[in-house]
């Protein structure tokens, strides 16, 4: 699996599906990430959802998605998961839940969901969407948490 995150000091907590679990003790940070669905559609980067643990922050559990496409300027940014939806902010190429109880929704949702989407019109005005399967990723995520258990 290719990932968008520096190699030198990761470690790998372990594979789960189509995600990954990694620690870096330098910064320390910990994390569950994974590659968006493959697709045809132009892609401006390469899409991932990743969701660290910071623990010298104070901060577990911060989902962040790299999108495919630079968005349009205040983009209205949806995120489907099962039969949820939730609005997020973001601007670039990223986005985040809007706020921390977003965040909390969004990894419940992800630990009972087969896939989650994220949809949005990039700088050119076009809608598009990536999509993750969620298979692995409760496992993932739980490794990254444990993973960072230690770290201060």
């Amino acid at each position: 699996m290719a990932l968008a995150v520096p190699a030198q000091a990761r470690e790998s907590l372990g594979l789960y599906g189509g995600w990954g679990a990694f620690r870096d003790p330098l910064v320390p940070r910990c994390y569950a990430i994974a590659m968006a669905a493959p697709s045809a559609m132009q892609r401006d980067y390469q899409p991932y959802a990743a969701i660290g643990t910071w623990p010298r922050r104070g901060a577990r559990g911060q989902v962040h998605f790299r999108l495919s496409r630079k968005l349009a300027q205040g983009a209205a940014i949806s995120l489907r998961i099962g039969d949820r939806r939730l609005q997020l902010t973001g601007g670039g190429g990223d986005a985040w839940p809007r706020s921390n109880g977003d965040n909390a929704a969004v990894i419940a949702a992800m630990r009972s969901a087969r896939s989650m989407t994220v949809s949005a019109r990039d700088a050119r005005g076009r809608p598009f969407s990536n999509t993750w399967e969620l298979p692995g990723a409760a496992s993932a995520m739980d490794a990254a948490l444990i993973g960072c258990a230690k770290l201060r």
